[in-house]
């Protein structure tokens, strides 16, 4: 096991370099002139262009900005926006905000969606089964920023006392559920449809008919072998979703006015402020490989067949 999370580390390293190359190059180099509108109406005074030209490293060639800018990040310095505010102390403010909302939708998709999911698996063409097809369906064709200002208009502080959606510029986990819960709808929706789909092959699988032929109780035959054995495609799905949460987070916090990392991403784009945008996606990039790592360790919990060597 420890040789292979060493080889898969390694195995990172160049799809983190590659990515955020890629990420650096989009951002610094297909734009003509970085300091458009940063003046006003005005053009930039040349001493002003000269000196952040300097200080961004702009006069190199890009591979060379590239690794100087990677050096930086080395060492904590994500830099500074054009109007010297600090990019790592931003994200330090913001980041922990969404984590914990993407968390909390992770957990809330996979409570949801799999429990969903098992039981229409298991009660196939019943009317359960169509329920929950049919409001999966439902949540997969609603826009998620639909969902959110509908369920912030209903559960507010007017319709629904126990949740509040007057989100502080510290919030609670407790002021973070609702936004969470509209941030994984989507996705739970992709959970219980996947758990179903697995948990209908799964019941005619062989070692399925074995453990019921020898007269195992059904809570053990779907707990232990049917469960485990359905989980992996959705762990997958789970692991991966959770980068993708980090980054869809922009209209969710927006509706809940949330001052997360979906926030300074749109903020950035709108300012085009490079060094902000290329610092949040380059954090981002770390967080969806890791969270890629951590899935292909839990299928060895999930399927004993499963051996890293």
């Amino acid at each position: 096991m420890g040789r292979y999370v060493l080889r898969r580390l390694l195995q990172l390293i160049p799809v983190f370099l590659g990515t955020t190359f890629l990420i650096y190059a989009l951002v610094w180099a297909i734009p003509q002139d970085p300091f458009a509108g940063k003046c006003g109406q005005r053009p930039c005074d040349p001493a002003y262009i000269a000196e952040m030209s300097q200080k961004l490293n702009l006069n190199d060639p890009l591979l060379l900005q590239y690794f100087k800018y990677l050096g930086n990040l080395l060492t904590g310095d994500f830099g500074t926006t054009f109007n010297g505010v600090s990019v790592g102390e931003q994200i330090a403010t913001s980041w922990p905000i969404t984590f914990k909302m993407g968390i909390i939708a992770v957990i809330i998709e996979a409570i949801i969606g799999i429990t969903a999911g098992v039981l229409t698996g298991l009660r196939k063409q019943g009317f359960l089964d169509n329920l929950v097809l049919v409001s999966t369906l439902f949540l997969i064709s609603l826009p998620v920023f639909v969902t959110g200002f509908v369920l912030r208009l209903y559960l507010g502080p007017q319709g629904f006392d126990l949740i509040d959606t007057s989100v502080s510029s510290d919030p609670t986990i407790g002021e973070l559920i609702l936004p969470g819960f509209v941030l994984g709808s989507l996705s739970m929706a992709y959970v219980a449809r996947l758990t179903r789909t697995s948990i209908v092959e799964n019941r005619r699988a062989d070692f399925v008919r074995t453990a019921i032929a020898k007269g195992q109780p059904q809570t053990r035959v779907v707990g232990i072998h049917l469960l485990r054995n359905s989980l992996i495609p959705v762990i997958t799905f789970l692991g991966t979703d959770l980068g993708s949460l980090m980054g869809g987070a922009i209209v969710t916090e927006g509706v809940f006015n949330i001052n997360g990392i979906g926030g300074l991403i749109f903020r950035g784009i709108q300012e085009k402020e490079g060094i902000m945008v290329t610092g949040i996606v380059t954090l981002l990039v770390l967080v969806y490989l890791l969270a890629s790592l951590l899935v292909d360790l839990l299928y060895a919990v999930l399927d004993p067949r499963i051996r890293y060597e």
